[in-house]
C-alpha cells in the first residue's frame, strides 16, 4: 500500500515531469497539479491519501501560503499610481463579466444572486502572471497594449481582495448561530487591529534590516500563522493569509523583503502550491460534467465574450480593434485566486460539486488556449515580428 511519503514523491515528480511540458505552451508548471487532479477525479485508486487529514491539512496550507505570495506581491503604492483609464477601464471591464456570470450562475444553476455575484465576481478576476513572460519574450512590456495589461491586471488585485472578503463573510453568516458572532466580530476586529498596527510601525521595521535572513524568515512564519490563529477563529484565515502578506509588505525593509519572498515563494511554489491544486482537481465531479458538458462551454462563451466585448468598449477607440481583443484575450486567463475562491466556497457547503467543476475545468481551458492564442494573433497581426514561441 502506497503512503503518503512515496505518493508525494511521485506527485512532486509528476508535477516536474508535466510542469516542463506545461512551461512550453506558456502555462504555469504548477498548473500541472490541477491538471493531474483532474486525472484522479475520473479514478483515484488512492483516495485514502488524498482524503486523508495530513493531506488536506497540507492542502489548506498550500491554499494560505499562496494567499500569503499574493499579499506580498500587491503593491499598494503602485495601485495608486495607475491612471484614470486604466481605473475606469478595471472596473468597467470587471463588472461588465460579472453582470453575465452572475446572470448565469443564478439563472442556470438556480443560485441565489449573492452567490452568484461573489461566483462571478470570482472568475472575473485576472491572472495575469500567465500573460507577462509572453509579454516580455516579444518585448511589448512597455508597450500601450503591455501596460495595460499589466495595469488592469495589477488593480485587479482590489477585485480580488473584495471577492476573497464577501466570500469570507457570505461563509461566516452561514454556518455561525448568534451566539458565535461576537467572537466572530472580535477575532475580524483583531485581525485589522493586527493589520493596521504593522503598517503603522514601518519605521520600527527598518531594524529588521540588520536580521539574518533565516531569523527574518522565522518572524515572517510566526506573523502568518499569528493572523491564520486569530482568522481561524471566525473561519477567516484565508482572509488573514492574505492581509498578513499586504501588512508584511508595509512592514519589512524592502531590500530584506526581496529575499524573503524568494524564499517563500520556493517553498510555497516548490511545497505547498502542487498540493494544493492536486487536492482542487482531484474533487472534480467528472461523471456531472460528462453529463452536462454544453454547461462549460456555455461559461467559457459567456465569459470569454463578456470581456472581449468590455475591452472592445472602453479600448478600441485608444489602442486599436486588433489589439483590444488581443487585451480582451489576456485579460482572460485566471490564476490561483480565482481558484481558491472558488474551492473556499465548495468547500463550505455554498456551492456544489457540479458548478464547481465546471468553474474549475473552463479555468483549465482558458489556460490552455489562450496564452497559445494570444502568442499566434500577435504575430499574425503584425504586432511583433514572428518569433518562435
Amino acid at each position: 500500500m502506497v503512503n503518503i511519503f512515496l505518493f508525494l514523491s511521485v506527485l512532486f515528480l509528476l508535477t516536474f515531469l508535466f510542469g516542463r511540458l506545461m512551461e512550453k505552451i506558456k502555462m504555469p508548471w504548477v498548473f500541472s497539479a490541477l491538471i493531474l487532479g483532474s486525472f484522479l477525479a475520473f479514478y483515484n485508486p488512492f483516495s485514502s491519501i488524498t482524503s486523508s487529514s495530513t493531506f488536506v491539512f497540507l492542502a489548506n496550507l498550500g491554499m494560505y501560503f499562496l494567499l500569503f505570495m499574493i499579499g506580498l506581491e500587491i503593491d499598494l503604492k503602485e495601485l495608486k499610481t495607475q491612471s484614470k483609464f486604466i481605473v475606469s477601464s478595471t472596473f468597467f471591464i470587471i463588472f461588465f463579466e460579472m453582470v453575465f456570470g452572475s446572470l448565469i450562475v443564478h439563472f442556470v444553476f438556480g443560485y441565489n444572486w449573492v452567490i452568484s455575484l461573489i461566483v462571478a465576481l470570482s472568475f472575473a478576476t485576472v491572472g495575469e502572471a500567465i500573460l507577462i513572460p509572453i509579454l516580455d519574450e516579444f518585448k511589448i512590456v512597455n508597450t500601450k497594449l503591455g501596460q495595460m495589461i499589466i495595469g488592469i491586471g495589477t488593480l485587479d488585485d482590489i477585485i480580488e481582495v473584495v471577492a476573497l472578503i464577501m466570500a469570507v463573510v457570505l461563509i461566516g453568516s452561514s454556518i455561525h448561530s448568534n451566539v458565535n458572532i461576537g467572537m466572530i466580530l472580535f477575532s475580524l476586529l483583531v485581525l485589522f487591529i493586527l493589520a493596521m498596527g504593522l503598517t503603522k510601525l514601518k519605521r520600527e521595521g527598518e531594524k529588521f534590516k540588520f536580521l539574518n535572513i533565516e531569523t527574518l524568515f522565522l518572524f515572517t512564519l510566526s506573523i502568518l500563522f499569528l493572523f491564520l490563529g486569530v482568522g481561524d477563529y471566525a473561519d477567516s484565515a484565508p482572509l488573514a493569509a492574505l492581509l498578513a502578506g499586504i501588512c508584511l509588505k508595509t512592514f519589512i525593509p524592502t531590500e530584506r523583503l526581496k529575499l524573503i519572498e524568494s524564499e517563500i515563494k520556493t517553498m510555497t511554489y516548490g511545497f505547498f502550491a502542487p498540493i494544493f491544486f492536486l487536492w482542487a482537481g482531484s474533487v472534480m465531479d467528472m461523471q456531472y460534467l460528462f453529463t452536462y458538458p454544453l454547461l462549460i462551454l456555455l461559461v467559457v462563451l459567456v465569459s470569454k465574450g463578456a470581456k472581449l466585448l468590455g475591452t472592445y468598449i472602453v479600448a478600441h477607440k485608444k489602442i486599436g480593434v486588433k489589439k483590444s481583443i488581443l487585451l480582451g484575450l489576456g485579460l482572460s486567463v485566471r490564476f490561483s485566486t480565482s481558484i481558491i475562491i472558488i474551492k473556499i466556497l465548495f468547500d463550505s457547503g455554498l456551492i456544489t460539486a457540479g458548478l464547481y467543476s465546471v468553474i474549475i475545468a473552463s479555468s483549465i481551458i482558458f489556460n490552455l488556449i489562450i496564452p497559445l492564442v494570444f502568442s499566434h494573433l500577435l504575430v499574425r497581426w503584425n504586432i511583433v515580428k514572428s518569433k518562435k514561441v
